[in-house]
């Protein structure tokens, strides 16, 4: 499990996990956390379990949603069961005890709280959801609960990094239109018309302009350490037929 100290604050428990300690086996070994992928379910029940026991709350506290790549965010009033998980890519909740998951195997999970109003977030954010929003769409959640921009406190966890991330052609042009100040963020690839992008760096400066004070971002390329994170990009290179899923969660201590 990783931390961050602007995030190791009064009253809140985190934790980035890695691959590492859990029960499954083969392309999902260890700590997987995925029912969407084609581990053994009870595999997945016991490593959810042990990243809860991490954080001092209970299995059936954990929540995930079925995530899409948006800029969709809910308000966490009560877990749900996984078969009625909302369709989002960020939650927000007030409730203490309720840890807030975000599943990843490449794109970005984003941990937020203040603790002063007693509020948390989490949100996925793979380059579809950060070029959509998710990030601002799950600070307003935030800040309608009372959270305050200058409270805030925001850790943006281990993803594919800007040297694994190739892109075609055509990737940058949305990103340039919504602004082109974004272009130093793509760096040529080796293969000509292709590009090398940073997402995390893209994500930060997304947080960065909504005027936080307190962003940082954690060291890790998931395409690249193979040992510590699951990576989908990895998996596709190299034909494999499925891939882990880390999870990355924060919660209110009750």
């Amino acid at each position: 499990m990783i931390t961050h100290d602007l995030l190791s604050l009064p009253g809140i428990r985190h934790g980035f996990f890695t691959r590492e300690g859990g029960v499954s086996e083969g392309l999902f070994a260890s700590l997987n956390c995925g029912f969407g992928s084609g581990d053994d379910s009870e595999r997945v029940a016991e490593n959810r379990a042990r990243v809860t026991g991490r954080l001092g709350v209970t299995s059936e506290r954990l929540v995930t949603c079925y995530q899409i790549h948006s800029a969709d965010v809910v308000a966490v009033e009560t877990p749900w069961r996984r078969e009625s998980a909302p369709r989002a890519d960020g939650m927000v909740t007030t409730k203490p005890g309720i840890a807030l998951g975000v599943l990843t195997a490449d794109c970005a999970p984003v941990l937020l709280a203040d603790p002063e109003a007693r509020v948390v977030g989490a949100c996925h954010a793979g380059w579809r959801g950060a070029l959509s929003g998710i990030v601002e769409s799950t600070i307003a959640e935030m800040t309608r609960r009372g959270a305050r921009l200058e409270r805030i406190a925001v850790a943006v966890g281990p993803c594919i990094g800007k040297r694994s991330y190739e892109v075609g052609p055509e990737f940058p042009a949305p990103f340039l239109t919504a602004n082109p100040s974004d272009a130093d963020l793509f760096k040529s690839a080796s293969r000509t018309g292709h590009f090398l992008f940073d997402l995390t760096g893209y994500v930060v400066r997304r947080l960065a302009r909504l005027g936080l004070r307190a962003v940082a971002a954690i060291d890790g390329d998931t395409v690249a350490e193979e040992r510590r994170f699951f990576s989908y990009r990895r998996a596709c290179l190299r034909g494999e037929r499925d891939y882990g899923r880390l999870i990355s969660a924060i919660a209110l201590e009750s």
